[in-house]
Order: structure tokens, then C-alpha cells, then sequence
């Protein structure tokens, strides 16, 4: 039995918006229905950023520190920072230390910000323009690098039809289902189908989102000690 032999299908945002509005019961008709199906896909995908971790956005940055310099402007394009060391050069050699996350209260208990040292806690702004702050202030005895990993934000879906989505083909069907289900909510023709659509998007992200997870091994330490 002959197969294809190919997996390269990875449809345009046209195609997209038009397989949602065929889930829909609708046509595309109009300039302006292309126009408004782009709009509801830029409000899908910064829903998806608030649902939790997605994979394909993990990104990798570096940051040289500066000696009496606690401040530092992230990506424009970071949602949140998901792991991050201090790294020296010593002879050569990296050496990497964590940086522990402390909220904004536990950074306004510190008694002296003016510390200076190798920093070891990091705190992130996340304001419309994300920073972040490191404690204890970089010194000049060495050169200190910010390393960290960041979800990015996912790709606009720009002004021409034949562009692709910055997502995954695990993720295609969910775009189109919660596409479907944004542009029904605008057709009064459609009212009907929301239920229908509503449930069939979370089912196909829930699938999606089950999929796209890290398989890497996990193992868990009791704890052991004692009080005095």
C-alpha cells in the first residue's frame, strides 16, 4: 500500500481561516473576514501564553553584567524567565551557579541593595518592558554572565495569508479549533455551534498540551532530617 512519503503539510494562516470558518458553518466572503479572523488568531495565541509552558517557545539569552549595575532590560519579546544561572570564567573554565527567584516583598526586605558580590538572587519585573534585578550588585572582581532560558511570546500572525504560524503541527488543530469557536462568537449564523466549538478547542488543546511536555526522567528525594 503506497503512502505519500512525505510530512511536510503545514498550512498558511489562509488556509487556516478558511478550514475555521468551514468548522464554523460559514464562508469566507470578504477582505474584512480575513482581516477579523487575524485579529482573533493575535488574541488566541496571547490566550495560549496564560495557559502554561509551551515547548517551542523556550528560548536562550545571555546577559553580560555590569560591575555596580543591578538592572538589566530583558527580551522585549519575554513572557517570563524560566531558569537562570551566574556564570563565571575562571582559568578558562565556565562555572555556573543558580540564581534563586525572590519575589518583589522579599527583594524590599533586603536590608543593604547596595551589596556587591557574586549575585545569587534574581528578581523579575514583569512590566510592559520586563527587567529583572540581581542581588548582591555584580563587583569587579570578575565578569559575571546572566544565562537563562525564557518563554517567548509566539509569533504575530502578520498581514499576509500566505504566511505560516509560529507553532508546531501538534498544535494545528487546536489553532483551528479555537479559531473556529472566536469566529463564531462574532456571527449571530452561528451562535448555535459555539457550545460545540467551545468544547471541541479545549479538547483538541488539552490534547495538544498533554503532548507537549518534557520526557526527561524525574526523580524525587525525601528529605531527611531533624529538628532540635
Amino acid at each position: 500500500m503506497a503512502t505519500s512519503g512525505t510530512t511536510s503539510f503545514s498550512p498558511d494562516i489562509g488556509e487556516m481561516v478558511e478550514e475555521a470558518f468551514e468548522r464554523a458553518g460559514l464562508e469566507v466572503r470578504s477582505g474584512y473576514d480575513l482581516k477579523t479572523a487575524r485579529r482573533s488568531l493575535n488574541f488566541l495565541i496571547a490566550e495560549w501564553a496564560n495557559r502554561g509552558l509551551n515547548l517551542w517557545t523556550i528560548a536562550e539569552d545571555t546577559i553580560t553584567l555590569v560591575a555596580g549595575q543591578d538592572e538589566y532590560d530583558l527580551p522585549t519579546d519575554c513572557v517570563d524567565l524560566i531558569e537562570h544561572v551566574c556564570r563565571t570564567q575562571i582559568n578558562g573554565q565556565n562555572t555556573d551557579i543558580t540564581l534563586q527567584r525572590i519575589s518583589v516583598s522579599t527583594y524590599a526586605q533586603i536590608p543593604n541593595k547596595g551589596t556587591t558580590g557574586r549575585p545569587y538572587q534574581i528578581y523579575v519585573k514583569r512590566d510592559l518592558a520586563p527587567t529583572c534585578k540581581v542581588w548582591p550588585i555584580p563587583d569587579t572582581s570578575t565578569t559575571y554572565t546572566l544565562v537563562f532560558w525564557y518563554l517567548r511570546r509566539i509569533e504575530d500572525s502578520g498581514q499576509r495569508a500566505d504566511l505560516t504560524f509560529d507553532i508546531p503541527f501538534r498544535f494545528y488543530n487546536a489553532l483551528v479549533a479555537g479559531l473556529a469557536y472566536m469566529i463564531a462568537l462574532k456571527k449571530p449564523e452561528a451562535y448555535e455551534r459555539v457550545p460545540m466549538l467551545k468544547d471541541m478547542y479545549e479538547e483538541a488543546f488539552n490534547l495538544a498540551a498533554d503532548e507537549d511536555r518534557d520526557r526527561a526522567s524525574v526523580r524525587f528525594l525525601p528529605f531527611s532530617g531533624y529538628q532540635l
